[in-house]
């Protein structure tokens, strides 16, 4: 999860909801008709990603966390995704689930296909 986006740098791809916990901050990358990808902050330290993917009336999350949360904090923060986010999308009244997966680790490398426009020498 190379670099993008520090929360001060683009302020206006954040939610703009709070929930009453309000620990994190979630700056949006990318959305689809069927999906959103958010950077996950807490304070000034990013500390993981999640991708949503919505399908009828249920909505996948996989959360990836760069930065250890014990369980109080990662329900914390699913809370505020469910209440910022996925209930924007699709309210707990009107689905049949929203299921979470968790993943610890690192990011190791980024690509990007097509490459960048490189500048040749003359």
């Amino acid at each position: 999860m190379a670099g993008p986006l520090h929360p001060s740098a683009e302020p206006n791809c954040t939610t703009g909801r709070r929930s009453q916990v309000n620990a994190f901050r979630l700056v949006r990358l990318l959305r689809t008709l069927s999906s959103e990808i958010y950077v996950v902050w807490r304070r000034d330290q990013r500390i993981g990603q999640v991708d949503l993917h919505y399908a009828d009336n249920s909505v996948q999350a996989d959360l990836f966390l760069e930065a250890a949360l014990d369980e109080e904090e990662r329900l914390d923060l699913i809370r505020q995704l469910d209440d910022d986010v996925v209930s924007s999308y699709l309210p707990s009244f009107d689905r049949d689930q929203f299921i979470v997966t968790v993943f610890v680790g690192r990011e190791v490398d980024s690509f990007n296909y097509p490459p960048g426009n490189e500048i040749e020498d003359n």
